[in-house]
């Protein structure tokens, strides 16, 4: 079994899929269909800190390049705010890792930030600004009128 794993996986996939239909547990390759349920999990919160980045990242430059601001960087603030509800819907066990993922989307952004607006690193804060509602609101609170 685990060289149908190693050789096709596509293959091994549908086999496992079909065995577990079955209830054929005893020739289910449970070690290696275990290992790849844990795989979709670790990329589900790959998604929602990647889907973070961008949202934080927009809203970075948002604030920080008033002057740059025009519809489709609304429109991307709004369809990332979406896909970030949609992927909680889907997920919503990964609201409880909403806190880490932030930190990391944060980090993540304000290099992004850096290099798409040539502003240096220091123009950003150190902490993100916004609490993840607050970054999801489509007026988030901040010191600024003009925050979307």
């Amino acid at each position: 079994m685990n060289n149908l794993y190693d050789r096709d996986f596509y293959a091994w996939a549908n086999e496992q899929a079909g065995l577990l239909r079955a209830g054929n547990l005893t020739s289910a390759d449970i070690a290696n269909i275990a290992e790849e349920i844990e795989t979709l999990g670790r990329s589900e919160k790959r998604e929602l800190v990647s889907r973070l980045t961008v949202l934080l990242q927009h809203l970075l430059k948002w604030r920080f390049q008033p002057d740059h601001r025009g519809r489709s960087w609304e429109l991307s603030i709004a369809n990332t705010r979406d896909e970030l509800a949609d992927h909680l819907g889907d997920n919503p066990s990964l609201k409880a890792a909403l806190p880490g993922a932030m930190k990391a989307a944060y980090r993540r952004a304000c290099r992004g930030a850096e290099l798409e607006t040539g502003l240096p690193g220091d123009t950003f804060p150190v902490e993100c600004p916004w609490t993840f509602d607050q970054a999801m609101s489509s007026n988030p609170l901040s010191s600024t009128q003009d925050e979307l």
